[in-house]
């Protein structure tokens, strides 16, 4: 069976709104680094899915960063129509692995940081690809997993997926 997965999140203004990335209020900032995940809303999943997971990817960093930044990825996700505001910070239903801040080139050492959503911080408007698989089985994987683990994971498993492109303001 074929199924057309949907998801969306809603941007201001054309862009990923403020309160998810470099201007976020203090309030949602830790080390200077915006930490509050946007909501994402999910339709049409396989009617087989069991857990969802996602990754946030700016191939946009490629020439500033030298490869594609990993802004946050989850799996075993509760299945879902809303993965609520926030999210990453409640870490109900989810198991998170590590963003580009655990690189040994970065002086993060937070697993509050880089074992959770780490929002944009673009020098110019950059597109974040969010990608959510639905998965036929939980992968299982442990706090801290990496995105390779993940990949691997989700070839085996992935019932369907969908792709949209999120601007965020530099």
């Amino acid at each position: 069976s074929w199924w057309i997965m949907k998801i969306n999140v809603a941007l201001s203004n054309g862009y990923l709104p403020d309160r998810f990335g470099k201007y976020a209020p203090a309030a949602d900032k830790l080390h200077d680094l915006p930490i509050r995940s946007f909501p994402i809303e999910i339709s049409e999943l396989p009617t087989d899915t069991a857990a969802l997971a996602l990754t946030l990817i700016d191939y946009d960093a490629v020439p500033v960063a030298g490869f594609p930044w990993i802004h946050w990825i989850a799996t075993d996700i509760a299945v879902t129509d809303l993965i609520p505001e926030n999210a990453s910070a409640l870490e109900n239903g989810m198991t998170q692995g590590k963003n580009s801040y655990v690189s040994k080139f970065l002086d993060v050492d937070d697993p509050a940081i880089f074992e959770h959503y780490s929002g944009p911080k673009p020098p110019t408007d950059h597109e974040y690809t969010l990608t959510v698989y639905a998965l036929k089985e939980s992968t299982n994987l442990p706090k801290g997993f990496y995105l390779n683990d993940l990949m691997r994971k989700t070839e085996a498993l992935a019932l369907d997926s969908a792709q949209i492109k999120i601007p965020s303001r530099g």
